[in-house]
């Protein structure tokens, strides 16, 4: 988000590979992707309805392997199906987040894994949050492993990626947000956060939670209350609960 409100959604407009049958399934249903190739195994044939799709390739497991290696270095667990599309366009933030009404939009402080990103953009589809918010850097960008994660999430929740977060966070003070930091040393309880209808929720990297003026640009942090047993929470983990709980109010 620039300054004037001008919002960058921070990644450029490359084909990059889909994988998972969720995944690309709901982005071959989506009518906003562009799809250029679409790849699948025999054995996944058999299971699916594809067999007359017009760019379909029949590839054996170890091809498909080689094609998306070159895609994804640590190796592409792609079960059998992986289509080659465009990015979809985001919205600018103003658009999606300044309408009145009751809002959660979940704001990621340098949450960097991709799994982790997908897990919560699920989360966020299943409790309907409008939006996923990350840093333009030291964030998870749109890959297949993000994808497959999402497991078809990522047709339906906008991932908005301004250039500065304390400015994106000023943004949707503006526009009536309550931002609200989960922090596992935070003395008030997550229903604290109940009681507002336009909430920011914001969590930090793995390990690392919370940076400093991320927290101080936060106007309440919360923690979920657990039983002790262990320290902490993985922070997609930590997402759904809060969500959750968020959507019950």
């Amino acid at each position: 988000m620039r300054s004037g409100g001008r919002q960058s959604t921070g990644i450029k407009d490359t084909m990059h590979w889909i994988y998972g049958r969720h995944a690309v399934l709901a982005a071959m249903a989506n009518p906003r992707r562009e799809i250029q190739r679409l790849i699948a195994t025999p054995q996944v044939l058999e299971n699916t309805a594809l067999g007359n799709h017009g760019l379909l390739e029949t590839m054996s497991r170890s091809d498909m392997d080689a094609v998306l290696s070159r895609y994804d270095r640590d190796g592409a667990t792609h079960g059998g199906i992986a289509a080659y599309a465009a990015p979809l366009s985001a919205p600018s933030a103003e658009t999606l987040l300044k309408p009145e009404g009751k809002s959660v939009v979940v704001v990621l402080d340098q949450v960097s894994d991709p799994h982790n990103v997908g897990a919560i953009m699920r989360s966020a589809a299943a409790f309907g949050a409008r939006a996923i918010m990350a840093p333009e850097r030291n964030a998870a960008p749109i890959t297949g492993a993000l994808a497959k994660s999402a497991s078809g999430a990522l047709e339906s929740v906008p991932y908005l990626r301004p250039t500065n977060l304390s400015r994106a966070l000023a943004m949707l003070k503006e526009w009536g947000y309550w931002r609200i930091g989960l922090d596992g040393d935070a003395e008030a309880g997550l229903a604290e956060a109940s009681k507002f209808d336009r909430i920011a929720l914001v969590m930090g990297a793995e390990g690392k939670g919370l940076r400093r003026l991320t927290a101080e640009n936060c106007d309440l942090l919360v923690s979920i209350p657990m039983s002790g047993a262990i320290e902490s929470l993985n922070v997609s983990n930590a997402a759904a609960i809060a969500l959750y709980e968020l959507s019950r109010s």
